[in-house]
This record gives C-alpha cells, sequence and structure tokens, in this order.
C-alpha cells in the first residue's frame, strides 16, 4: 500500500474505533518505560547536574528508540509479507492520532454535566486534567473541558500526522518512526516535564524539545483554524495580543486561536494541589463556554485534520500525474 492509503485507512480507523479499552498502546507502553527509568535516575542521581544528565539520556533513548523500535516492527513485518507491514502501519499510526480520544473524553464529562450532575462530572474531569477539579463549578468544569480539547488539538492530534507526513517524505524513513519519536517526546513531557520537585531537573529536557517539536506544527495549526474560520487576521492578531503571555510557547498559541474562532474567553485561575496558579486570559468573552462551544471546538480540530490529511494524500497523486 501507499503512504497516502495507509494514512487515509489509520484516520479512518482512528474516527471509527479509536482506542479500545484494554488493548495495548505505544503510549501505555512508553509510560512502563518511562516511570522504572524515572525511579532509577532519581534514586541515583543525587544533584542537580546529574538528574540533568539523566533526563537527557532518558529523553534521548526514549523518543529514537520508539522511532528505530517502530520503523523496525514495520521492516520486520514487510520482510514476511507486505501486507503485514501495511496492516501494522496502519495499526500504529492510527494509535497516534488522538481525535477520536478527545471527542470521547469531552462526551464522557458533558453527560453528567447536562444532566446536572456536578460530582460525576467533576471525577470523571480528573481523569483528564491536572488541575484540582472537586470544587469546581459548572463554567469552570466547560473551560476545563474546552482548554483541554483546544489544547491537545495540537500535540495529540495535528502534531502527530504533521511529523507522519514529514516521515513519508524522507526515503526510508515512514510513516510511523517520526510519528512514534514525536508521541515518545509528549508521553515524557507529560510524565516528567513539570517545573516541580521531583521532576525539575530530570524533566527539563524532555520539556523544552517538546515545545521545540511542537513548535512548528502548532503555528500550522493556528494558521489552518484561522483559514477555516473565514477570518483570519482577527485570529492572528488575538493570537499575537493574548498567545505570547502564555508562558508556554504552544499551547497559548493553539488555545487563544479556538477561544478567538468560538468568541470565549479561557484562561484564568487554576488549583494544583491547593495551590493557585494564573492562567493569562485568552480570547474575549463574547460568548459563556457551553457545551455546544466544546462541539465546535471538535469540529474545528477534525476540519483541520481532514484538511491536512487532503494534502497530503493530494500532494503525491498530484505528482504522479504530472510525471
Amino acid at each position: 500500500m501507499t503512504s497516502s492509503v495507509i494514512l487515509f485507512l489509520a484516520a479512518l480507523l482512528d474516527y471509527l474505533i479509536g482506542d479500545p479499552w484494554g488493548w495495548p498502546h505505544p503510549v501505555q507502553v512508553m509510560g512502563w518505560v518511562i516511570s522504572p527509568l524515572t525511579k532509577f535516575f532519581l534514586k541515583v542521581c543525587h544533584n542537580s547536574l546529574a538528574q540533568r544528565i539523566a533526563g537527557i539520556i532518558l529523553a534521548i533513548t526514549l523518543i529514537i528508540g520508539s522511532g528505530c523500535l517502530g520503523w523496525l516492527i514495520i521492516q520486520t513485518a514487510k520482510s514476511l509479507h507486505p501486507l503485514w507491514g501495511s496492516f501494522l502501519e496502519t495499526i500504529i499510526l492510527a494509535s497516534c492520532f488522538a481525535l477520536k480520544s478527545l471527542r470521547t473524553a469531552a462526551q464522557e464529562v458533558l453527560k453528567p454535566l447536562t444532566a446536572g450532575d456536578l460530582d460525576s462530572a467533576r471525577y470523571i474531569l480528573s481523569n483528564y486534567v491536572g488541575r484540582d477539579s472537586q470544587h469546581l463549578s459548572e463554567p469552570e468544569i466547560l473551560r476545563a473541558v474546552l482548554e483541554t480539547v483546544t489544547e491537545n488539538a495540537t500535540d495529540g492530534v495535528m502534531a502527530p500526522l504533521f511529523y507522519a507526513i514529514v516521515g513519508a517524505c524522507v526515503p526510508g524513513v515512514g510513516l510511523i518512526p517520526l510519528a512514534l519519536a514525536y508521541k515518545a517526546s509528549s508521553t515524557l513531557d507529560s510524565m516528567v516535564g513539570y517545573r516541580q520537585a521531583p521532576y525539575t531537573y530530570i524533566g527539563w529536557f524532555s520539556a523544552r524539545l517538546e515545545d521545540y517539536l511542537t513548535w512548528l506544527p502548532c503555528r500550522l495549526t493556528v494558521i489552518t483554524l484561522a483559514l477555516l474560520s473565514g477570518k483570519p487576521l482577527y485570529v492572528w492578531r488575538i493570537c499575537c495580543r493574548d498567545a505570547v503571555k502564555d508562558t508556554s510557547p504552544n499551547s497559548g498559541w493553539s488555545e487563544c486561536a479556538y477561544a478567538a474562532i468560538l468568541g470565549v474567553q479561557m484562561g484564568g485561575t487554576n488549583w494544583y494541589g491547593g495551590v493557585p496558579k494564573q492562567k493569562p486570559l485568552l480570547g474575549d468573552a463574547i460568548h459563556p463556554i457551553a457545551p455546544t462551544v466544546i462541539h465546535n471546538a471538535l469540529l474545528l480540530t477534525r476540519y483541520s485534520f481532514l484538511l491536512w490529511l487532503c494534502v497530503a494524500i493530494a500532494i503525491p497523486l498530484i505528482a504522479n500525474t504530472l510525471n
């Protein structure tokens, strides 16, 4: 199968099935490696320099190892039979996309929330966000869901697709290695990329590397969203006004683009372990955040994903026609 066909099948598989409960997932396997290695390094490295070096070793080992292992699995399967290679390539690539997972997570929180069961909504939300959720009001729950959906649209959906396309354009690499390597970087960032102890030093490299790897796909996503909105200059102006205030070079831009398009405001005070953290306000509060706004955000992500997918599929077809 060509890369275009595999891209299409992987996207379709993610849309229809997503990540079946109980099935092994690459991110889960990465977590099995990251957790014990992190504990080991923290146990044997007792000063900041040693932990920084250990963090570099941890990140490089997992990221390069994930990419190389993915490449080796696909090549081994192809040597047995080309269809086996294509089948595994489709399955692994689909697991790199989190479009259905985002939609499912949002729906799981919104269902009890719209029924008036705030306690259940808070409990389910705690599975998906790091902030304290036990005392959140309905508007705060809605804001948390929207911020999660829009932040993860880049690193969970668009960036893996971007690196899969880049890998397909590099002879001998293919769709899987760079997409898996990026997922490894993203997983490292979510597990150890914190400024708080005990990850302050061991996670600094993973956090910075993930920022750099996400920077370009994030800007391309913002541009895509702005074009789809029909008001690109307005969206870009709001992002330049508000997104730059966020300490993250990427999440603020991703969230702000959606906020500008949807006419809502994100950011404010979040609580983590009982400690308040002020996030910059993104966008203008033209409309309140409602379940329909969250559904519209998910639709925007889907349209952006489909646009990139169509371009990635069309380019080689056009090139072959011209040749």
